[in-house]
C-alpha cells in the first residue's frame, strides 16, 4: 500500500496548505488591509482566486485523502467501494467525521468566494470557514487520540497550534501574491509596508502561541528523553521541522527589522524602492519554501507513531 501512503501524505500536504490560506490570508486581509485604500475591485479579483483556489484544494485535498486513508485501513482501493466499510468511515472514524466537517467547509468557501464581491463579508466569512476546516484536522490527528483528563487539553494546544500556524502561513501567501505582482502606485507600496509592520505584532503573538501549544504537544507526544527522541523517525522529523522553523523567525525577523524599515525608510524621503522590495521579495520566497517544508514534514509526522507511544 505504498501509493495510498504517499496519497495520504499529498492529501495532507494539499488539505493543511487551503485551509491555512482559507483563514489566514482572509485574517491578513482583514486586520493588515494590504491593499490600498483607493483599489477598485478589480484589484481585489486576486483575492476571490486565491480563496477559491483554497477552497479547492481543501475539497480535493479531502477527497483524495479520504480514500487513501479508508484504502490504508481497509487494505485495498476496493475497499472504498463497500458501503460498509465506506460507512465505517464516514461515520464512526475521527478522519471521517473531520473530512465530511471540510466537505462542507470547502463547498461553502467556494461558494462564497464565486458569489460575494471581494472585501470585508467575504473575508470575515472565509476566516470562520478556514477557523473551522484548520480545527477540524486535530480529530485526525494525535490530539484526539489522547486519553483521560489531557485528552481535552491536548486537543486545545493541537488547535491553537494548528490556528496560529495558519495566521503565519496564510499572511504569508497574500505577501508573496502582492510581492510578486506590480506594485506601480506609491499608495499600494505605502498599503504593503503598513501591512508588513501591522503583521508584526500580530506575528510576534502567533509565534508565542505557537511555541506554547508546541511545548504542550512535545509534552504528550515527545516526552523529554533527547536520546529517545533523536532514536526515532517522529524524533528525527520534528528535528527537521524545528530547525526549518527557526530558518523561518530567523526570516521574519530580518523582514521585521531590516527590510520592513528599508522600504518604509524609502518610502518616506522618497526614494527609488526598486532595492527595498526586491528585498522584501527574495526573503518572503525564502520564508515561504520553508513554511512548505515544514508543513511537508507536519503532514508526514501525522501518520507516524509519536516518541511517547515507542
Amino acid at each position: 500500500m505504498i501509493l495510498a501512503d504517499l496519497l495520504v501524505l499529498i492529501s495532507r500536504f494539499i488539505e493543511y496548505s487551503g485551509a491555512m490560506i482559507l483563514f489566514g490570508s482572509s485574517l491578513l486581509l482583514l486586520y493588515g488591509r494590504p491593499i490600498a485604500t483607493d483599489a477598485t475591485t478589480s484589484d481585489l479579483v486576486w483575492t476571490k482566486h486565491l480563496l477559491i483556489g483554497a477552497g479547492i484544494g481543501v475539497l480535493g485535498g479531502t477527497v483524495m485523502g479520504f480514500v487513501a486513508q479508508t484504502t490504508v485501513l481497509a487494505g485495498s482501493f476496493g475497499a472504498i467501494g463497500d458501503p460498509a466499510t465506506l460507512k465505517a468511515a464516514l461515520l464512526d472514524m475521527n478522519f471521517g467525521i473531520s473530512s465530511l466537517v471540510r466537505l462542507a467547509v470547502a463547498l461553502m468557501a467556494i461558494a462564497a468566494a464565486i458569489l460575494i464581491g471581494p472585501g470585508r463579508r467575504l473575508w470575515i466569512l472565509c476566516v470562520g470557514l478556514g477557523m473551522i476546516a484548520c480545527a477540524s484536522f486535530a480529530w485526525m490527528g494525535h490530539g484526539a487520540a489522547t486519553e483521560g483528563s489531557g485528552g481535552w487539553i491536548h486537543l486545545a494546544g493541537d488547535i491553537a497550534h494548528l490556528l496560529a500556524a495558519a495566521g503565519w502561513l496564510g499572511a504569508l501567501a497574500v505577501f508573496w501574491i502582492l510581492l510578486a505582482r506590480p506594485l506601480r502606485t506609491l499608495s499600494s507600496q505605502i498599503a504593503l509596508c503598513a501591512s508588513l509592520a501591522s503583521f508584526s505584532g500580530i506575528g510576534t503573538m502567533l509565534v508565542a502561541v505557537i511555541v506554547a501549544s508546541g511545548l504542550i504537544n512535545s509534552f504528550f507526544l515527545v516526552g523529554w528523553n533527547p536520546a529517545h527522541i533523536i532514536a526515532t523517525r517522529y524524533g528525527q522529523a520534528l528535528i527537521a521541522k524545528l530547525f526549518l522553523f527557526a530558518a523561518m523567525l530567523a526570516l521574519g525577523a530580518a523582514n521585521r527589522f531590516r527590510h520592513t524599515p528599508y522600504l518604509a525608510q524609502s518610502l518616506l524621503n522618497s526614494k527609488a524602492t526598486t532595492v527595498a522590495l526586491s528585498r522584501l521579495r527574495k526573503s518572503i520566497i525564502t520564508e515561504s519554501a520553508a513554511a512548505a517544508g515544514v508543513l511537508a514534514l507536519v503532514s508526514w509526522l501525522g501518520t507516524l507513531a509519536p516518541v511517547t507511544a515507542q
